[in-house]
């Protein structure tokens, strides 16, 4: 009998418009789709606690996809390239199937997979291949305009592939992991039950969002920046597990007319975010401008508790806080604001944000997370200036938050529009300010300018 294929998964859970199952099905031969975690590969960057979290409910959801077309997940824990070369052993597989990956140390991980199978590489988890938008010197882009005005001209992505409608399984299973073994979920204690509430991972659940983005995609610019309003996709996590294709997304939306074209630049943001973490792998850990390696940063534990708790006097900030608590996800603009927060009015490095969310957060990915907090820092390749420092209170009445705030500050909700962005009483013992907005200006300011003396 033919010997098996192994399709390799990573962040790319899904089976409609899935290149390595489209590639590994039309050999023709036994496919033995493989999930492998790998704690040890990323080291530091293995996922945090949110993602892991979302990471079980995919696996299950996939698994459940795949047994209806006579398939299944086979689970197996600790290197990849170890974990596929034992599956070898067992099965006789010497192809390999997978999407391409960008992440430092999935690109290390593909190079010891390739060492020992014959790897055959696929795109998909982009809307264009990452490194392959490049400028009149055959160079990659460092600023996102250029990069995405360069993109639309390879754009748009082709159509979705269908799903495999069966995939042939081999005349005996390797043994798989038994996933609740893998201990992902949060049990003492359980902190999990916003999530439930609000996210369905999954296949399925990321077709449910899209459906219902479309309806309102036409107004994503005037919505997406009002956290009292349902104006985002919220696909964010999704298409982080790969459990959607941004083609999909992309063919789903693009003849919604109005201001879609806005919502279509925000995949490619994300496109961009990969283009610049394949041209500078520890771009989650370093400064994209050297100059801010000498910022005077802060070590201020107490003013880092109050912002991760959502108890620093600023309500939009505090609303960030708890519903990234809750839910694992955190609205767009409010996500700036909180960023910035901590980053201008607190001076505590980017770096030390950048570790909170990607414990907390559903969707926390290494491009995009390393990106958007270089951005709000101003230390980015392609960032806002330092100097430009938000200021929350004028934010949240600007962007119309007083919803939201009730939401997620309940101890505020009696309080009216004009007075709850910037609350005069403190009902249900809600905290004053840590410090004073102008206070925090001139203290960044300052240290920003020790920041140019240095240099």
């Amino acid at each position: 009998m033919t010997s098996p294929t192994i399709v390799w998964l990573r962040r790319d859970l899904r089976l409609h418009d899935q290149a390595a199952f489209v590639a590994a099905a039309a050999a023709g031969g036994p496919v033995v789709p493989v999930y492998v975690l790998d704690d040890d590969s990323p080291k530091h960057r293995r996922m945090g606690a949110a993602s892991r979290w979302w990471l079980h409910h995919s696996l299950q959801a996939l698994d459940q996809q795949l047994r209806a077309i006579g398939s299944r997940l086979i689970l197996r824990r600790g290197k990849c390239d170890a974990a596929l070369a034992a599956i070898r052993r067992e099965t006789g597989a010497r192809v390999v199937h997978a999407l391409h990956h960008y992440e430092p140390w999935w690109r290390m991980a593909e190079r010891a997979v390739g060492k020992a199978f014959d790897l055959r590489l696929h795109h998909g988890n982009f809307l264009l291949p990452p490194g392959t938008v490049q400028n009149g010197s055959g160079q990659p882009y460092k600023i996102y305009t250029p990069f995405w005005r360069a993109s639309m001209q390879q754009l748009p992505p082709p159509p979705p592939q269908p799903a495999p409608r069966q995939l042939p399984a081999p005349a005996f299973w390797p043994a798989s992991d038994n996933l609740a073994d893998w201990q992902l979920l949060p049990t003492k204690p359980d902190w999990a039950g916003g999530m439930r509430e609000t996210w369905t991972p999954g296949e399925a659940g990321a077709q449910e969002r899209l459906h219902t983005f479309v309806g309102r995609a036409a107004r994503y610019d005037q919505q997406r920046n009002l956290p009292s309003c349902p104006g985002t996709s919220m696909l964010s996590p999704h298409l982080h597990f790969g459990e959607i294709s941004p083609a999909t997304a992309w063919h789903a939306v693009a003849d919604a007319g109005g201001s879609v074209d806005v919502f279509l630049s925000e995949l490619g943001w994300r496109d961009y975010a990969q283009n610049l973490i394949l041209q500078c792998p520890d771009y989650g850990m370093r400064n994209g401008r050297e100059a801010f390696d000498a910022l005077p940063w802060r070590h201020a534990p107490k003013d880092l508790a109050a912002w991760q708790q959502g108890r620093t006097g600023y309500p939009i900030v505090d609303a960030g806080m708890r519903q990234l608590w809750h839910t694992g996800w955190m609205h767009n603009r409010v996500r700036m604001i909180a960023a910035s927060f901590l980053i201008k009015h607190l001076l505590i490095d980017w770096r030390v944000g950048e570790q909170w969310f990607w414990d907390t957060l559903v969707d926390a990915d290494y491009g995009a997370n390393a990106t958007n907090w270089q951005w709000v820092a101003g230390s980015g390749l392609d960032a806002n200036m330092f100097v430009r420092i938000m200021a929350p209170l004028t934010q949240s009445a600007k962007f119309d938050a007083a919803g939201y705030i009730r939401q997620w500050v309940p101890e505020l909700a009696e309080l009216d529009d004009a007075e709850i962005h910037d609350p005069q009483r403190r009902p249900g013992g809600y905290p004053g300010k840590i410090i004073d907005h102008a206070q925090a200006r001139a203290r960044a300011l300052a240290a920003h300018g020790k920041m140019k003396e240095h240099g």
